[in-house]
């Protein structure tokens, strides 16, 4: 069965709602195809340990503001995944959950979108599919020799399971240090990073770094010099249970080992470590598998954006990857406005 459609939002997190609520509001039909079998995005699958480094307020979609959580600053996943929910029967947003999309192709005017639940022909196309299936794990010497367990941070979800185990932990960003800071005292840690982390003034959030981005690529934009600011957004932000490992001497980081071992991890001077498991906090990569055919993908694996638009498909926006389609789209109080520049390019096209 064929479907058609003005838009085709691939992907029912955070991105694609806030494209579904701009495309909604300027009347413009669509669909929103998520391969989540419920709402909630990749929210639903976290650890349950994790913080959103803004306040509630300050971590909102556009059109309605993420309520408070009772005796929380910074709320956790489920708090997100549960406010997601609510925007999504909120605003009557057309997703269709459980449907996974295998290809893009063009066909003349249009673009056929093939997903398991029939294909769809579309005037455009709007690319939400985010990371979080998609997690890097770094080639390190040894890999293959560890005996070990061998996780990334998409499958931590407690530190139950790892109670009284020698555990490696990799990574110097927000992941890498909420993680770490969980198992501490429940695990025996070690904690690994490229360079000393660095943490941000503990009275400094997520808010201070999202206007540092914004006004960083509004900079970049305009020609002008790029001079730093407050931080970047790899730096670590000292949520509360963060906080308390750090000043409790729990976070103290060694360098990246250089090669994995049978049973643990060596460093360049000889030193060994035992280790159960090891957590790769490493990052991700953009999850753009179903536009192969369309041969859009530079040498770094994105597709050339002018904001959200692709420089080579015109019909086809990308939205809440990183700062490559729009400064911290990839949070959910910055997804909002490149999610609005992308409806208005679509409507602009569309007539």
């Amino acid at each position: 069965m064929t479907h058609r459609t003005d838009v085709v939002v691939i992907g029912g997190g955070q991105s694609g709602l806030a494209a579904g609520y701009h495309l909604r509001r300027l009347g413009i039909e669509h669909v929103i195809l998520d391969a989540q079998t419920a709402p909630g995005g990749a929210w639903q699958h976290t650890w349950a340990s994790l913080r959103l480094f803004s306040p509630a307020a300050y971590s909102s979609l556009p059109g309605r503001l993420m309520p408070v959580q009772e005796g929380q600053l910074y709320p956790d996943a489920g708090h997100v995944a549960a406010y997601l929910a609510d925007y999504e029967k909120r605003y009557e947003l057309p997703v269709r959950h459980g449907v996974r999309v295998g290809a893009v192709h063009r066909v003349g005017p249009v673009l056929r979108v093939e997903a398991d639940c029939g294909d769809w022909q579309a005037r455009a196309v709007i690319s939400a599919t985010g990371t979080w299936t998609r997690p890097f794990l770094p080639a390190v010497p040894g890999r293959r020799d560890f005996t070990g367990r061998l996780l990334h941070a998409v499958q931590y979800k407690s530190p139950a399971e790892f109670a009284g185990q020698r555990v490696i932990v990799v990574g110097g960003g927000n992941s890498g240090a909420q993680i770490a800071a969980d198992l501490a005292g429940t695990a025996e840690l070690t904690w690994v990073t490229r360079r000393p982390p660095r943490y941000l003034a503990d009275d400094i959030d997520g808010r201070a770094l999202f206007d540092h981005a914004t006004a960083r690529r509004r900079a970049l934009d305009t020609g002008r010099a790029d001079t730093g600011g407050v931080a970047s957004l790899g730096d670590i932000v000292a949520v509360p249970a963060v906080r308390a490992a750090r000043d409790a001497g729990l976070l103290a980081a060694k360098p990246m080992f250089t090669r994995l071992t049978a049973t643990g991890a060596e460093w360049a001077d000889g030193s060994r470590t035992e280790a159960a498991a090891v957590i790769w906090c490493t990052g991700f990569r953009p999850a753009l598998a179903p536009f192969a055919g369309l041969r859009l993908r530079g040498s770094r694996g994105h597709i050339a954006t002018e904001g959200t638009r692709s420089v080579d498909e015109p019909r086809l926006h990308l939205l809440g990857y990183g700062d490559w389609t729009g400064p911290a789209s990839a949070t959910l109080i910055g997804v909002g406005r490149p999610a609005r520049e992308a409806a208005r390019q679509i409507r602009h096209l569309l007539t």
